[in-house]
C-alpha cells in the first residue's frame, strides 16, 4: 500500500493544512525548512505522465495557492516548487515540494541539507499557521 494513499484515506497521520476535492497537502516530515509541503492527488497516480489531464489544471491551481501561502505564512521572498518524476521519488506516488524560499538560505544546487523540525509540537505549530493563512484568504 502506498504511504500517501495512507494519508488520503486517514490511516496514516499527517499533518494536513489542505484538502479539497482533488488534492491534499501536508508537512514533509523531512523539511528543507519548516513550512516544506507536499501536494498529492487524492487518486494514485505514480508519475506527473499518469495525472490525467483533467486533474493537471485543479492540481497546479492548488499548487500556485498553496505556494501564496507559504510566502504569506513564512514572509518568505518565494517559493521552491518541484517534481521529482520516478528518480529521487521516495514515494511512488505523485507529489508536488513546495518549499518556502529566501536568498542565501543555504540551498545550492540539489545538495540540499534538511532542517527538521524540533519536535512534534513544532510541526503542529508550523501546519496550524498554515491553516490560519488558507482560513483567512478563504472568507
Amino acid at each position: 500500500m502506498c504511504t500517501f494513499c495512507d494519508i488520503v484515506n486517514g490511516d496514516t497521520d499527517a499533518y494536513v493544512v489542505f484538502e479539497d476535492d482533488h488534492t491534499t497537502t501536508f508537512l514533509d516530515r523531512r523539511p528543507l525548512f519548516p513550512g516544506h509541503c507536499l501536494l498529492i492527488p487524492k487518486v494514485h497516480y505514480e508519475t506527473i505522465s499518469e495525472l490525467p489531464t483533467e486533474l493537471i489544471q485543479p492540481v497546479f491551481e492548488n499548487v500556485r495557492f498553496i505556494s501564496d501561502v507559504i510566502k504569506l505564512t513564512f514572509t518568505s521572498e518565494g517559493t521552491f516548487i518541484a517534481v521529482n518524476n520516478k528518480v529521487s521519488q521516495s514515494v511512488p506516488h505523485m507529489h508536488v515540494h513546495i518549499v518556502p524560499r529566501n536568498r542565501k538560505d543555504g540551498l545550492k544546487g540539489f545538495f540540499w541539507p534538511r532542517n527538521p523540525y524540533k519536535d512534534p509540537q513544532h510541526m503542529l505549530d508550523t501546519a496550524n499557521k498554515i491553516r490560519e493563512i488558507i482560513r483567512s484568504s478563504r472568507t
